[in-house]
């Protein structure tokens, strides 16, 4: 069975740092309690060095948080993060820290009666319950939000609708996270919709045929929902895209393409995730799965 995606809402900018910040809080009030009940535990804030001591390891396991983060952020478009590969990650950081720890827990007390070992094993589990538990909490209120915010949005009558639509007084209406009304077109305006963290930009032309773009913010899963069964089609972790207004649909040696019928706009992948589904409105053959978006 495939690994599943880790969902957006995990691997946005405000997420991370939101992250970040409840669990280095959540670390410090469990330090404060665990401290007097250990025998390596050194940190403290009445001896000058060793508050010193305390403050710079401190900094130094904020700031691999920091940049593990950063790293997640800046690579998350150039693979798709499993819910395997996140929690290697977390993993490694709780590492990492235990690891830090470690070795200024041997060079500060000096001889011990514990191995290093001993002392790094204690610590990865103090340190998998301090950043652990707050990994968790933090990802379960994201997904609260999350999903609020998308049924939240699904309950608006003007972005779908089962009664069935004329035509000519359709119109494509985009509402932002908080449900207020952003946008409203008609499709023959509308090229394709990206995905760009927590907004999505919105490419169209406008009455006097000029290409325009539009950002607002809500999640692309959203859109996708919203429309689906309609013209509206997946192509791609970051594109949705306007079948009516593809020209060429091409396969090239890494998967197919698509031409829009205006040349100000660049070629749109189509992944392999998204083929079967985008192929179907070529072909006139229902797709054998549906794609499957965390």
């Amino acid at each position: 069975m495939k690994n599943p995606k880790v969902p957006d809402y995990l691997l946005g900018k405000y997420q991370l740092i939101g992250t970040v910040t409840f669990s280095v809080l959540f670390a410090l009030v469990f330090l404060n309690i665990y401290i007097p009940f250990s025998d390596t535990a050194w940190f403290g804030l009445g001896n000058s060095v060793m508050f010193l001591m305390t403050i710079a390891f401190s900094v130094a396991a904020i700031m691999i948080l920091i940049a593990s983060r950063m790293l997640m952020y800046r690579t998350k478009n150039l693979y798709e993060m499993t819910y395997a590969a996140y929690t290697f990650w977390c993993l490694m950081e709780i590492v990492v820290i235990s690891a830090v720890y470690t070795k200024v827990t041997m060079d500060v007390m000096g001889s011990l009666s514990e191995s290093p070992w001993a002392i790094f094993g204690r610590t990865l589990l103090y340190a998998s319950i301090a950043l652990g538990v707050p990994y968790l909490i933090a990802g379960m209120y994201f997904a609260i939000i999350d999903k609020n915010k998308t049924i939240r949005l699904m309950n608006y009558d003007n972005v779908v609708s089962d009664e069935p639509i004329k035509p000519e007084t359709q119109k494509i209406t985009l509402f932002d996270n908080s449900g207020s009304l952003k946008l409203s077109l008609s499709p023959e305006n509308l090229y394709y919709i990206e995905s760009d963290d927590n907004y999505i930009k919105v490419w169209y032309t406008d009455n006097k045929g000029e290409l325009k773009q539009y950002m607002l913010r809500c999640r692309l899963k959203t859109v996708e929902e919203s429309f689906k069964d309609t013209g509206l089609v997946r192509c791609h972790r970051k594109y949705i895209v306007n079948i009516k207004k593809v020209k060429v649909l091409r396969k090239e040696s890494e998967g197919y393409v698509l031409d829009l019928d205006n040349e100000e706009i660049q070629p749109l992948t189509v992944t392999k995730t998204y083929t079967d589904s985008v192929l179907s409105h070529f072909t006139g053959e229902s797709p054998l799965l549906e794609p499957i978006d965390y």
